[in-house]
């Protein structure tokens, strides 16, 4: 089935909310692992305003192993199959083909590849043949050994180049270039002052010509965020620091964020829309 990339609402950028059908994510501990809760997941998100879903069955955390193939596609498609027919766009986080194209079959309308189609090369030929929308992320290998590849001469220049040759090899495999968004990858092979100077100069990414999704949602370089101690704040605790990086994403333009808790984001980029046309 043939999807258009959703359109960005004109005063705020779509509100991807996030379902990890996984036994290991870092911001829920596996809390939505059985099909039923992950389903009742997203009904949640959708009714707290989620204009798109991103459902994964792999945790991308760093140093998270990888399941088979076959357990993958066990805990996404039902949940993808449910989904479908919300009228909400579905995402499905993968890295792999086969589960990139189940989905695809089972009602997802977007792949997200956070290795931008490198880590299965077949994945880019699902996509480019079901002329899906794609979104890669910039990305420098898998999780159990990416933080030790955080080694940039300067990383906004080096991610902005890295990420513009992946678009330029997604585009000559057939990614059709109004369904390409890109992602620079924050906390995938990136240090905590390295996100913050990605988010500082994130307007530039616009500069690749495709629009732009940004992740930061719970992630550790928010960990000191609100913090009024030694101990650093929990994941599930990280929501309001997010909505706060999602005031900077909305003001900077970006087509998305990717969020696990939608109704504190989607207020916080409603406040900067109604600023603005104030």
């Amino acid at each position: 089935m043939t999807s258009a990339l959703p359109v960005r609402p004109v005063d705020r950028p779509l509100v991807m909310g996030v379902v990890n059908v996984t036994p290991d994510s870092f911001s829920d501990g596996g809390r939505y692992l059985a099909a039923d809760d992950a389903i009742a997941r997203g009904h949640q998100l959708i009714a707290d305003g989620a204009d798109l879903l991103d459902i994964g069955g792999e945790s991308t955390r760093p140093g998270a192993g990888r399941p088979s193939d076959d357990e993958e596609l066990r805990r996404v498609v039902p949940v993808v199959r449910a989904l479908a027919g919300t009228g909400v766009p579905i995402s499905i986080d993968t890295m792999r083909a086969r589960v990139a194209q189940a989905a695809l079959d089972a009602g997802a309308h977007i792949v997200n590849d956070v290795s931008g189609g490198l880590a299965d090369p077949d994945l880019v030929r699902v996509v480019a043949e079901a002329q899906a929308p794609m979104i890669a992320m910039h990305w420098r290998g898998h999780s159990a050994d990416m933080q030790q590849r955080a080694q940039y001469d300067d990383v906004v220049e080096d991610v902005l180049r890295e990420l513009g040759q992946r678009r330029d090899e997604l585009l000559e495999a057939g990614v059709l270039p109004d369904r390409l968004v890109l992602d620079p990858g924050l906390g995938f092979a990136k240090t905590g002052p390295q996100n913050w100077r990605l988010l500082r100069s994130i307007a530039r990414f616009h500069d690749l010509g495709q629009p732009v999704l940004v992740g930061a949602s719970r992630k550790r370089f928010l960990e000191r965020v609100g913090a009024r101690g030694v101990d650093p704040v929990p994941a599930q605790d990280r929501d309001l620091a997010t909505a706060a990086v999602s005031v900077l994403l909305a003001q900077a333009g970006v087509w998305g964020v990717r969020v696990h808790d939608a109704r504190s984001t989607l207020a916080a980029v409603e406040v900067v829309a109604a600023v603005a046309s104030s």
